[in-house]
């Protein structure tokens, strides 16, 4: 048996798991995937109802027993593609997580929502946890939702969201083409846009410009509830530090050539203070909790946003998806 509770009093995420014996067995990984293979029921109906679970104290420390786990208790990872964030593949399926400059907030958002080809799971995994800050802040979209101005909710719901992105070709601010789609060949960036609705275009600097548009709030796939599910406070320049993002407008024709931008659906701008308020509402939603070395988390990507607190010292952290 394991023990099962709230990690945080008075928070339904995340469901904590712990060995119920502290011996070096209870710690070992493979313990861990046997015990997935006989309670995958009560592990899906926690995530649909929690969101969230952490596993703590099963030994999964390393890049390979992190690998080993995931691709045993899922049922199949998904190799990173079409990116806006850098990070590294260590091997298929398995990722660091954002690299991201430590000494910034990364925003709270839902894995690939500005992509048709969104996870419905996502694993994180503690290698090693930074000396200072470095939590995963996690929130519930149906609490963000409910917390949110109605006017805001209504807008994004009516409107959808239409997300671009400028990739230059090598040299330049943000992600090259070749980094977001892990290739050297125009051809896959091609047939991946096509088969996944994602309109692009090729500019004379050898660059691609990319747009699609996506609902700004979905249907979960398994219980049908309306769901907070988008990227847009995150795609919008105004995430920047204010002078970052000063100096990107002069850069970038007043925005028209970002690395990322978004609007609504339609066309029309979506304000800077609307999505302010909505990073606001998501930050004061969200519970953090300090990392350990070997701790695995894993969240429905749906019912569940994250982001990433700043840091100091080394940090690891794992990502796979499926």
């Amino acid at each position: 048996m394991q023990d099962i509770k709230p990690l945080i009093p008075g928070s339904r995420i995340p469901l904590l798991v712990e060995p119920a014996s502290a011996d070096g067995a209870a710690a070992d990984p493979r313990g861990l995937v046997a015990w997935f293979e006989d309670h995958q029921a009560d592990v899906d109906a926690w995530l649909l109802d929690n969101g969230a679970v952490l596993f703590r104290g099963f030994g999964v420390g390393t890049p390979g027993s992190f690998a080993r786990v995931t691709r045993a208790v899922s049922a199949g990872l998904k190799d990173c593609s079409e990116e806006n964030v850098p990070r590294t593949k260590l091997t298929s399926g398995v990722y660091t997580s954002t690299e991201y400059p430590a000494e910034y907030f990364l925003s709270m958002h839902s894995e690939y929502s500005y992509s048709h080809n969104w996870p419905r799971r996502l694993f994180f995994g503690c290698i090693t946890a930074a000396q200072e800050g470095g939590q995963t802040p996690i929130a519930d979209n149906r609490k963000v939702m409910a917390a949110l101005d109605p006017e805001v909710v209504k807008r994004f719901k009516d409107k959808g969201v239409t997300y671009v992105r400028n990739l230059h070709s090598g040299q330049g601010f943000g992600l090259s083409w070749q980094e977001s789609f892990q290739t050297e060949e125009r051809a896959d960036v091609e047939e991946y846009c096509r088969a996944n609705d994602v309109a692009f275009e090729w500019k004379d600097d050898g660059g691609v410009r990319l747009s699609q548009t996506m609902p700004g709030i979905i249907a979960h796939p398994e219980t049908g509830e309306e769901i907070w599910f988008n990227q847009a406070p995150q795609f919008h320049p105004s995430d920047y530090p204010q002078e970052i993002y000063e100096s990107l407008l002069a850069s970038y024709n007043g925005g028209e050539d970002l690395p990322q931008n978004v609007c609504f659906g339609d066309g029309s701008p979506i304000d800077a203070e609307m999505l302010q308020h909505v990073r606001d509402t998501m930050r004061e939603t969200a519970v953090m909790f300090p990392w350990q070395q070997g701790d695995l988390l894993l969240l429905d990507n749906v019912l569940v946003c994250h982001g990433r607190a700043p840091f100091k010292g080394p940090r690891k952290i794992l990502v796979a998806m499926s």
